[in-house]
Formats: structure tokens, sequence, C-alpha cells
């Protein structure tokens, strides 16, 4: 599983700065479902050595009953998901009364907490740090998070606190293809799970995983190992009490990390939802494989069937590459070739590009196509290779690749996944421009220019 490290503390200590300087982007994923506050930020660390995931909460105010308030409905969720706290201090105000509350409330928690002291720059630290050893949470760790000062080394450092993937022994000997069966609260996933279990009646168990009791169960069909990889409460439904702990966005992207396809089921009864397309954004993200998975399909009638699928191209257009499937979980129709449509997906998204084909295609792309003008000057696409799987990313090689169009972009990605038959995984592409060995030659040029101009200034000059 995926270390998951909550960052709290009172409004503008730089929790939001820090969460972006750690998922190295400003496009933050924002977790708007029931049962919790739109503020909250959830991201896939990219910082440091190894992946793992980043909650920033809402700011929490100063005054006692607000701290409580907050503390349960909106704290309280992210520090139980967390494997670690980052408690953010601003160095410029000092420990605050509401800071001291903050870390009371923190203590009580059992939570691994690092104070974390931001906006450190221009201040002499050393004079300033005995207030924050006060608080009674370790040696609090400097940091300048708008200039990226010491975010590393606070990083690396907690990070080493987590164990290795796989160090802790729990995985199957073989796991095989690992599915993620992700969507939100009451759309199936359950009864989807066990129709696909009891389809072959194979050994199957609960692994009992973390602390938000990820579960993984293995299975067999048709010869070939498979592991579902579900969240909480789908096997233990009686615990279930909220909706927070039936869908929650921490567990999905944990999911999804360990997947090789997700299964995304959604509810033709109820439509699309906010959340449905919120989720889809996480899974594109994600860049696994995908099969969407329409449930409750049985007993619509024609017309509500084209209803559906005409709201569904429309709100969920970005998993036009994605395989559709629509199924009755609760009575079994087109269960039966789901998993079908997860080993092409898996295939799909592992196969193996080869260089000379990669670059004919993109010949005869360009070729029909051409790249637009820059400047005057023709964009120039070379060759082509694969970088990498899961999903498949191709990279392309030439000059001034930094311009080129997202419409050409788009051009190219359908040209490779049309010839490769690449149906139910994103398709990434990559440029990258390669040195000019002309760069400077024309300044050279120029300062001979000048050079020579020069002397002929003098000789007319001594002629005079």
């Amino acid at each position: 599983m995926l270390p998951v490290i909550a960052l709290v503390g009172r409004p503008n200590v730089g929790k939001s700065t820090l969460f972006n300087r750690l998922t190295r982007t400003r496009d933050a994923l924002v977790a708007d479902q029931p049962g919790l506050t739109r503020d909250r930020k959830y991201g896939v660390g990219k910082l440091g050595g190894r992946p793992y995931l980043v909650v920033d909460t809402g700011g929490i105010s100063g005054d006692r009953e607000g701290v409580d308030m907050l503390m349960e409905k909106q704290v309280q969720l992210a520090i139980g998901e967390a494997d670690l706290v980052f408690f953010m201090l601003d160095a410029r105000d000092g420990v605050t009364g509401g800071d001291e509350i903050i870390a009371e409330g923190l203590r009580r928690t059992g939570k691994p907490i690092v104070a974390v002291v931001n906006k450190t720059e221009s201040l002499d630290y050393d004079s300033i740090s005995g207030d924050f050893h006060a608080l009674g949470l370790g040696d609090p760790v400097p940091i300048a998070a708008a200039h990226g000062r010491g975010v590393r080394s606070l990083i690396d450092d907690a990070l080493e606190t987590f164990p290795e993937p796989g160090d802790d022994g729990d995985a199957p000997h073989d796991a095989g293809v690992q599915i993620a069966v992700v969507g939100r609260p009451n759309v199936g996933k359950s009864t989807l799970v066990n129709r696909l279990l009891g389809e072959e009646r194979v050994v199957a168990f609960d692994q009992p995983g973390t602390t938000r009791d990820s579960i993984h169960i293995p299975f067999e069909a048709n010869g070939r190992h498979y592991t579902l990889i579900d969240t909480a409460g789908v096997r233990r439904r009686a615990r279930i009490s909220e909706t927070i702990e039936k869908f929650s966005v921490i567990k999905t992207l944990q999911s999804m990390e360990q997947a090789n396809v997700v299964l995304f089921v959604l509810d033709a009864q109820q439509g699309i939802a906010d959340q449905d397309a919120g989720l889809a954004g996480h899974i594109v993200d994600s860049g696994r494989a995908l099969v969407v998975v329409i449930n409750k399909w049985d007993g619509l009638s024609g017309d509500e069937r084209e209803r559906i699928k005409s709201e569904m191209q429309r709100r969920l257009p970005f998993l036009d590459f994605a395989e559709w499937r629509f199924i009755s979980a609760l009575h079994g129709s087109g269960v039966g070739h789901l998993l079908e449509a997860v080993d092409a997906a898996y295939a799909a998204a592992t196969c193996d590009l080869k260089t000379p084909e990669l670059t004919r295609i993109l010949e005869d792309a360009v070729s029909e196509h051409q790249p637009p003008l820059v400047h005057g000057r023709r964009i120039k696409l070379r060759y082509a290779h694969q970088g990498g799987k899961n999903p498949p990313i191709v990279v392309i090689h030439g000059n001034q690749t930094a311009e080129v169009p997202a419409t050409y972009q788009r051009y190219l990605m359908n040209r490779f996944r049309s010839v490769f038959k690449l149906r139910g995984t994103p398709l990434r592409i990559e440029f990258k421009s390669g040195d000019n060995p002309y760069a400077g030659r024309k300044n050279k040029l120029t300062d001979r220019q000048q050079k020579k101009r020069g002397r002929m200034m003098k000789f007319v000059r001594r002629k005079k």
C-alpha cells in the first residue's frame, strides 16, 4: 500500500504550497464527495524516491470550539487515513494558542507526527526554534515550501520510516492480473465481486490489508490467475456506518496504484453523477487499463438505454479508449465476458511496440498530415520508440517538439492506437527535442563578420 501523509495546520501556514511542491503539480485532485469537505485535496507524491499519497486538509481555526468541530468532521478523517501527519507551523507567527490546541489534539490520535516549520526564509531559525520544540512533537523540521528549501530532505526522511514495497510479505506469490473494482457507493461493486468469484467456484480468500482494510481476493478462472482489489466494506457490509467509509478517495487511489486493470462500475439507473466524473478523472490520471462497467442494465427500456448511452458519452468523453460493458451483476447477464475485456485491456497496456514500426507509423502520419509551422519553420518529427508500459508510452524525437499543438498530439495518439489496436488502455506521448548542431553558429559568423568589418574600416581610415 502507498503510504499516506496528511498535511494539517492553521489556515495560511503553507499546506497547499507544500502539497503542490510534493505532487509537482497545481492541478490538485479535489475530492468533492458526500461526507468529504470540498477543500480536501488528494494527490500522488512525486518528490522523493518512491510514490506516496498526500492529503491536504482545510485550515483549522484557532478557537477550541472550531478546532473540536473540524477535528471531528474533517481533519480526523484525514488523520485516520494517514500513516504520518505533517503538522504545519508558520515560522513568522511563532507558536500560537491555536497551534497548541491542534498539537494537543494530534497527540491524542497516536499517529506519528512531524512538526514542519514553514516560511523560514530570511529568518534566523535557530533563535526561534525553542518555541516549536516546546510543543513536544520531537525536532521540528524547518522548510521554505514556496522556494523548495528543505522539502526534499523532509520527504526523504519521512519515507525512510515506511517499509519498502513488498517487504511485508503479504502479497500472493502469483497475483496474476490485478483488478481494482472502483465506483461510488451503491453502484453494485460488492454484487459484481461476488458474481465474479462465484462463476467458477474456485479458491478465494479475504486477505486483510492495512488499517484501511483494503482486501485482496485471489481467484482463478479459465486457467489464469487474477486478484480482485477492493476497498473496505465490500466484504464486510455490517461494519459500514458512514458514507465516507464506503467511498474513500485514498482507498481508491491506493487500489488503482496496485492494479493492472480498473473495473469502473457505474449505475445505469442513477445516471452519471459528479462523483463518477471525478473518479473517472482519477482513473485516467493513474494511467491504468480500464473497463467501464455499466451495471443494472436489465429492466431498462430501449429509449432509456439510448438516453443513458448518450449521457455517458457526453459526460465522460475522455474515456473513449476504454471498453464499455453493459451488465446486470445481480442476475449475471454480461458478467461472464468481463474477464475477456480485462485480458484484452491488460494485453494492450503491456504490449511491446517495436521502434521500426513506431517510426514507420510516425512517418506515414506526418506524410499524410504535416505538423504546423512555428515562426515560419516546420516542426520536424524524426523517429519514435517505446518509453514504458501500463500505460504504453511513445517517445517521439524531433525538432521544436515543445511546440507541437494538442490537436496534433491527439492525431498522432489516435493513429498509434488505431494501428496497434490499443483498446482498453490510455496511450501517452512524450516529445524530445535533439540538440541543434547549428546552435550558436550564427553568433560566431556574426563575430567574424564584425572583425572583418573592423579591419575594413581601419583600412579605409588609413587610406583617407
